[in-house]
């Protein structure tokens, strides 16, 4: 059994809630750059430019990419094999609550939904849970702003509906978005399980890399075709038009129900931020 401090979990979050909002993955900014080479709308073309020089000036000062830090989105893979000494939940939101803080990041998280008060420190964390083999810790933060959030859907298909239905489903949510997630957009896609572990599967689908297809190939080529049916709408960067609606379409599924077909579509922004660490 090997044994972690809750301190040293609560350092990595607070790392990695800060390079996470001012430093765009590197796949993300080559899947932008490509789009960038391939688009001829003028319009379009000068939307990429000022997305490319954006992410530029957050590297290099160090500050974020966007003024939607975000809910911090805390995935933790956690070992069987690992004992945490301390408080894991309070860990995560202390080291958010000390990222946000040090890093300058704003806080936008409300106490109550409904009377909407901010708790002044973007906590808490939305955290979620996985027992994995091993001895190890994996840790991913992922800022989700609202801009895009609030575009997310889902649906309980039948399973008469079909893949078609599926196809539909996803094509109409972005429809439907428009340009308010701030397009170009990544499109996680969760299907199957149950109303929640669909709406888990679309935003974990958000964490896996761009140029990382499905190992799945009926999957894989489904996401290849869902995204030039999403390319084809002619959205475009910001809702300006063009050929890039989307940098890419991410599947994630599970088994579930005979008589049911959930599935859940997690818009993401163009600032599709994650930063992961193994401890």
């Amino acid at each position: 059994m090997r044994e972690i401090n809750s301190e040293k979990i609560k350092e990595v979050v607070k790392k990695l809630c800060i390079e996470a909002n001012c430093h765009l993955p590197q796949d993300m900014k080559a899947r932008i750059d490509e789009c960038r080479e391939c688009e001829k709308w003028a319009p379009a073309q000068e939307i990429l430019d000022r997305i490319i020089e954006n992410y530029g000036i957050a590297d290099k000062n160090n500050v974020p990419i966007c003024q939607d830090t975000g809910v911090a989105c805390v995935f933790l893979e956690i070992g069987q094999d690992v004992h945490v000494l301390g408080d894991i939940k309070e860990a995560v939101n202390q080291g958010v609550r000390e990222g946000y803080t040090e890093g300058y990041l704003r806080k936008s998280v409300v106490k109550d939904p409904i009377d909407r008060v901010n708790t002044g420190d973007n906590t808490p964390a939305m955290i979620y849970y996985d027992i994995v083999p091993g001895d190890e810790l994996k840790i991913t933060v992922a800022p989700k702003g609202f801009g895009s959030e609030n575009m997310s859907q889902i649906k309980m298909l039948k399973p008469s509906d079909g893949l078609q239905g599926v196809k539909d489903f996803v094509l109409k949510v972005v429809e439907d978005a428009g340009p308010n997630p701030c397009p170009p957009i990544v499109v996680g896609v969760g299907i199957g399980g149950t109303f929640d572990k669909a709406a888990y599967l679309a935003k974990k689908a958000l964490m896996r890399p761009v140029n990382v297809r499905n190992n799945e190939k009926f999957y894989a080529d489904l996401e290849n075709e869902l995204l030039d049916m999403i390319n084809a709408l002619g959205i475009g960067p910001q809702g300006f038009g063009g050929k890039t609606t989307a940098l890419a379409v991410n599947i994630e599924k599970m088994p579930t129900h005979i008589a049911g077909l959930p599935v859940a579509v997690n818009i993401n922004c163009h600032v599709t931020r994650h930063k992961t660490e193994v401890l």
